[in-house]
C-alpha cells in the first residue's frame, strides 16, 4: 500500500474541490492511501472516501517557520508517507516541502497555471480560452507520481429524494455576488412556485436570510442552523443549488446534487467549475469582453460600472430551473 500525504488548508471551496478528485483516484488506484491535511473545521467534507485519513489541524498552532517543521516532523512520525501532494503551492506548503525534501521524500505540488491565468483576466486581452480545471490540476499531481487517474466528471447523488430549490446568494467577494436586490427578487419569483431553502453564514448573511424569510412566503432561512454535515445532508436533498462562484457549487458537486451557478467578475474559463457541473448551467453576461477581470472576484472593477452584475438577468436563472 503507498501512502500519500497530501495537504491544502484554504479555501473552503478549493479544498472541498479535491475530494471528488481524491474519491475517483482512489477508487481507480485501490493500493493507494491519501492522508488529506486541512484545517480541522473540513473534517465533514471527506467523510465518507474509502483510503482516506483526514488529518485536521488548526494552523494557528504552527506558526513561522519553527511550527512548520514541527508539523512536518509530527506528520512523518504519525504517518510515515512515501510521497508528498502539495495542492496549495503557497509560500506555508513551500516551507512544509524543503523539510521533506532534506528527509528524502519525493514532493509534488499542483500547477495552479498563475500565468495563464493572469493571460486570461487581462481586460485587454480579447482572445479568452477555457484554461484546465482546478480538478483536473489536482489529478496532475498524482500522475506525475506515475498513478492513472481519469475523471468522470458525472454527478453522483447521494441522495435519492430530492425537493426544494437551494439558494446561496453569498460570495466572499462583491464581484462574485449578485446585487443583494436581485437575488431577493429571484427567489420571489422562485417562491412562488417552489420551496426555497437559504444557505449562508455568519450574523449579517443570517440576519439579511431571516428577514428574506419573514418577507417571501415558501422560504426557509438555513443560515447559522446546521453544521457541515448537516448541510451537506440537505443540500444532498434538493432538486437543485443556486449559487454564486462559490463554495455552495462545490458542496453541491460533492453531494451530486445540480448547481445552477452565477458569474460576474469571475468566469468558468478559469477552471473552478464544481465537479460534474454542467456548463449548461452556467449563468452569466455574455458579451463583456473584460470578463473576467478576476480570477476570485476580489478586484475592483476597472470600468466603474459593474456590468457584470448590474446587467445580470435574472430571468435566465428562473428559465434553467422552470
Amino acid at each position: 500500500m503507498t501512502r500519500i500525504l497530501a495537504y491544502r488548508f484554504s479555501a473552503f471551496g478549493d479544498v472541498a474541490m479535491t475530494v471528488p478528485v481524491f474519491r475517483e483516484f482512489l477508487e481507480q488506484n485501490p493500493d493507494v492511501e491519501i492522508v488529506m491535511v486541512s484545517r480541522k473545521n473540513f473534517k465533514a467534507l471527506f467523510e465518507g472516501v474509502p483510503n482516506l485519513i483526514f488529518k485536521g489541524i488548526d494552523v494557528d498552532d504552527y506558526k513561522g517557520i519553527f511550527g512548520l517543521r514541527r508539523l512536518s516532523n509530527e506528520l512523518i512520525k504519525e504517518f510515515n508517507p512515501d510521497l508528498i501532494a502539495n495542492l496549495h503551492d503557497v509560500i506555508r506548503t513551500k516551507i512544509i516541502d524543503k523539510f521533506y525534501v532534506r528527509k528524502g521524500l519525493k514532493v509534488f505540488k499542483i500547477n495552479k497555471g498563475k500565468e495563464e491565468k493572469d493571460h486570461l483576466t487581462d481586460v485587454w486581452n480579447l482572445n479568452k480560452v477555457q484554461l484546465k480545471r482546478t480538478v483536473e490540476r489536482y489529478a496532475d499531481v498524482f500522475r506525475e507520481m506515475g498513478f492513472k487517474v481519469e475523471l468522470s466528471q458525472k454527478l453522483r447523488p447521494s441522495s435519492e429524494y430530492k425537493s426544494g430549490i437551494g439558494f446561496a446568494p453569498f460570495a466572499q467577494h462583491k464581484g462574485k455576488m449578485l446585487p443583494l436586490e436581485k437575488s431577493f427578487e429571484l427567489v420571489r419569483i422562485l417562491a412562488k412556485k417552489h420551496t426555497v431553502y437559504f444557505f449562508g453564514g455568519g450574523k449579517k448573511e443570517t440576519e439579511i436570510l431571516e428577514k428574506w424569510e419573514s418577507q417571501i412566503p415558501n422560504t426557509k432561512s438555513l443560515s447559522g442552523k446546521l453544521s457541515l454535515t448537516e448541510e451537506l445532508s440537505k443540500i444532498a436533498e434538493l432538486e437543485v443549488m443556486i449559487s454564486m462562484d462559490s463554495a455552495n457549487m462545490h458542496l453541491a458537486s460533492l453531494v451530486g446534487t445540480r448547481c445552477v451557478s452565477i458569474w460576474a467578475a469571475t468566469h468558468p474559463y478559469a477552471g473552478f467549475l464544481g465537479f460534474g457541473q454542467s456548463e449548461a448551467d452556467v449563468v452569466q453576461v455574455k458579451d463583456l469582453t473584460c470578463r473576467p477581470c478576476s480570477v476570485f472576484g476580489d478586484k475592483e472593477c476597472y470600468r466603474g460600472d459593474w456590468a457584470c452584475l448590474e446587467e445580470f438577468d435574472i430571468q435566465k436563472v428562473i428559465e434553467k430551473i422552470t
